[in-house]
């Protein structure tokens, strides 16, 4: 593989794995950093900025097409999405900081569109969480932890 495909590969594995779409971000990311012929650093960068653009995308479902959530082809069910705003109106923007937890994490970043949590603020949140993630998947590859 070159390095774009494999840069191009984690990118749109990361972007899927942060929409309600199946992804192996993780899993991709470990395999390129076993392979020992890539950067480390731009691995971790590929990878979370798919996700983050992916969890964007999940933030402007969430802001444009909540009147929606009733058709039978919107990606959450409303039990994942009840059990998601419970959680955000108990604790806020600071939930996103979760927005890393497969399963939870996808929701939650619907809701912050869904209660009109700002961009910039929801970005900020996102980038730290989702960038700690793939530092901390990147550590335990590579045998530091």
């Amino acid at each position: 593989m070159s390095d774009f495909e494999v840069y191009t590969s984690l990118f749109i594995s990361s972007f899927l794995s942060s929409t309600l779409l199946p992804g192996h971000s993780e899993l991709t990311l470990t395999t390129f950093i076993f392979l020992k012929k890539y950067s480390i650093i731009d691995l971790i960068i590929f990878a979370s900025i798919g996700n983050i653009l992916g969890s964007i995308l999940n933030w402007c479902m969430g802001y444009y097409l909540t009147n929606l959530k009733n058709k039978k082809w919107f990606p959450i069910n409303t039990l994942r999405l009840t059990r998601a705003s419970s959680w955000f109106l108990k604790y806020g923007k600071w939930t996103l900081f979760f927005s890393w937890v497969p399963v939870i994490g996808d929701p939650l970043t619907i809701i912050a569109g869904v209660f009109r949590v700002p961009i910039y603020t929801f970005i900020l949140i996102v980038s730290i969480a989702k960038i700690m993630r793939y530092f901390f998947v990147s550590l335990v590859a590579t045998n530091i932890l």
